[in-house]
C-alpha cells in the first residue's frame, strides 16, 4: 500500500532491484557474522557481562532478521492485487495471504489495513490477521472495533492516535498490546497516515502495523541484563571498599613493634610494611603481626590466606587473634602451627593457608620457628645472607593431621631477620627470588634501623602496580 497524504499524489518509485540485492547481501553477510559470534559466546549464564553481551547479540539478530525482511519486500514489491470476488458484489474483498508467507515466517510481523471512512470498508493484509491471531474468513475490525482487540490499558493510548489522525490528520506512530484470540498478548507497532481528499478532507485511513513482541522482548533482555550488571558491579565495588576498609583496620600499612619496650641486651627492633596491590584488584589474603610478651619473648609471624575480599579479610582477623592468643598462653611455634591447622580445618569456610612463626627470646638469643607451607626466613650476618633450613610442614588446612616441626637457631648481635610472602617478588618464590633478596645484603648491613632496612627493600620490590598484596618484616638484632 503506498504512503501518502493525499489520494491524488503519486507514490515514490522503489530504488533500482540491483541496489536492493546489494544491500540484501549485505545484510544477509553481517547477520552470520553476528550469529557465529554469538555462538561462540558460551558459558553457563551465571556471569552478568555474559549475560547482557547474549542479550544485544539477540537483538541484533532480530533487528537484522527485519531488515532482511523489509528489504526482499521492497526488491519484490507489492503482493499481487486478487481478482475481485464473483460474489457477493457488495463485498469488500477479503485479504489473501500469500502463500510465500507461511505462518510463522519473518513476513507474518508485518501487515497492513486500511479503513475507508466513506464506505465504511476495510481492507487487512493476511498477514495483520496472523499477527492478531484472527480467522480470515471474518471481516475485519472496524475502526470502532478496533480498540475492543488491545489490552484494556493500553485502549486510551490507541483511541487518542486515531483520533488524532482522523481529526488533525496527524500521522500515527506508537505501540499497543494486543490480547489475541487464545489469550496471548502481542505487541504491535502502528504506523499510518490519513487520506486526503483535494479539499483536504480525510477520505480513509491507512496503517502499516508491525509485531515487535520479540523486538521488545529482547530489548527488556538487554536492559535486565544490564542492570544485573551493573548491580553486580557496583556490589562489587562496595565489597573491595569492604574489604579494604577491614584490611586497614586489621593490618596497617606499617606497623612497629607494639607492647612494653624491651631495650636490653639482645633486643630486638622490628617493622613491618604492608604492600597493597593495585587499586583494581581485589583484598587478598597477605598478613604480619609482632608482638612483645610479658616475659620479653617476642613473637614474629608471616602469612598468607587462599581467596579474596571480605571472606578473607574477617579469616585473616581470626587467624592473627589465634596467633596471638596461643602465644600469650605459652604455646611454641610447632605446636601452635598444629592447632592453626585444626582451626582453618574446623571454619564454616575452610581455607588453605601458609604461615611462618618465629618466638625469640632475648636472654640466649634463642630463635625458636616453625613454617607451614611459606618461604623460610632470610638472616643477613655481616654482610652476606642466607635461607634457613626449614622445618617440616605442610599448608594449613591441608590435612587434620599434618605434623609441624621447629627449629632453633642462635642469633649473633647485629644479625637481621626477614620474613615475607611470596608477593613480595611477584608471587615468585624460587632461586632468582632469593637470590635477589639475598643480593641486598651489603645494604641492608649498612641500615640503621629495621625501618631503614624496610625502606631498602620496598625500594627493591615495591616499584610498580604489585597484581596481589605483600608484607614483609624485619627484625634487627641489636650491636
Amino acid at each position: 500500500m503506498p504512503s501518502h497524504l493525499s489520494a491524488d499524489r503519486p507514490a515514490a518509485q522503489p530504488p533500482g532491484r540491483g541496489s536492493v540485492e546489494a544491500l540484501i547481501s549485505q545484510t544477509r553477510r553481517l547477520k552470520g557474522e553476528v550469529d557465529a559470534v554469538r555462538r561462540d559466546t558460551h558459558g553457563d549464564g551465571t556471569d552478568p557481562h555474559e549475560r547482557w553481551q547474549r542479550a544485544l547479540y539477540d537483538l541484533a539478530l532480530h533487528q537484522l532478521d527485519d531488515l532482511d525482511v523489509h528489504l526482499a519486500q521492497l526488491r519484490d514489491g507489492p503482493p499481487p492485487v486478487p481478482p475481485a470476488p464473483a460474489e457477493p458484489a457488495h463485498r469488500s474483498a477479503e485479504p489473501v495471504v500469500p502463500a510465500q508467507a507461511p505462518t510463522g515466517s519473518l513476513l507474518s510481523r508485518v501487515g497492513s489495513a486500511e479503513w475507508n471512512l466513506l464506505t465504511d470498508e476495510v481492507s487487512w493484509s493476511g498477514e495483520l490477521y496472523r499477527i492478531l491471531g484472527r480467522d480470515p474468513s471474518t471481516p475485519a475490525p472496524t475502526l470502532d472495533e478496533l480498540p475492543s482487540l488491545v489490552l484494556e490499558e493500553d485502549r486510551p493510548k490507541l483511541t487518542a492516535m486515531v483520533t488524532d489522525c482522523l481529526v488533525d490528520a496527524k500521522p500515527i506512530d506508537g505501540e499497543f498490546r494486543v490480547v489475541r484470540p487464545d489469550g496471548s498478548e502481542r505487541t504491535v507497532h502502528m504506523m499510518g497516515e490519513p487520506v486526503l481528499d483535494a479539499d483536504g478532507g480525510t477520505t480513509s485511513m491507512w496503517a502499516v502495523l508491525r509485531d515487535v513482541s520479540e523486538l521488545r522482548r529482547s530489548q527488556r533482555t538487554v536492559r535486565e541484563s544490564q542492570d544485573s550488571l551493573q548491580r553486580h558491579r557496583q556490589r562489587t565495588q562496595t565489597e573491595h571498599r569492604f574489604a579494604a576498609e577491614l584490611q586497614d583496620a586489621v593490618l596497617p600499612p606499617w606497623h612497629g613493634l607494639p607492647g612494653p619496650a624491651h631495650r636490653g641486651p639482645g633486643s630486638l627492633d622490628v617493622a613491618a610494611r604492608r604492600l597493597p596491590a593495585a587499586a583494581t584488584a581485589p583484598t587478598g589474603g597477605d598478613w604480619y603481626d609482632a608482638l612483645q610478651l610479658p616475659d620479653g619473648d617476642t613473637v614474629l609471624g608471616v602469612g598468607d590466606l587462599t581467596g579474596h575480599g571480605v571472606t578473607v579479610g574477617s579469616g585473616k582477623a581470626m587467624l592473627m587473634g589465634a596467633v596471638r592468643g596461643m602465644a600469650m598462653a605459652g604455646t611454641r611455634p610447632g605446636p601452635l602451627m598444629s592447632w592453626l591447622n585444626q582451626l582453618l580445618e574446623t571454619t564454616a569456610q575452610p581455607a588453605l593457608g601458609s604461615a611462618v612463626c618465629c618466638r625469640y627470646r632475648p636472654a640466649d638469643r634463642t630463635l625458636e620457628w616453625a613454617q607451614a607451607g611459606h618461604p623460610a626466613p632470610l638472616l643477613y650476618r655481616d654482610g652476606t645472607g642466607c635461607l634457613l633450613d626449614a622445618p617440616e610442614g605442610v599448608l594449613l588446612g591441608a590435612t587434620p593431621t599434618a605434623a609441624y616441626g621447629q627449629a632453633v637457631t642462635t642469633l649473633e648481635p647485629g644479625d637481621l631477620l626477614l620474613l615475607r610472602t611470596d608477593g613480595l617478588t611477584g608471587g615468585h618464590g624460587g632461586t632468582d627470588a632469593v637470590d635477589r633478596l639475598l643480593g641486598l645484603a651489603p645494604r641492608l648491613a649498612a641500615a640503621r634501623t629495621a625501618q631503614d632496612c624496610v625502606r631498602v627493600v620496598v625500594e627493591e620490590f615495591g616499584v610498580g602496580d604489585r597484581k596481589d598484596d605483600a608484607c614483609l618484616l624485619i627484625a634487627k638484632l641489636s650491636s
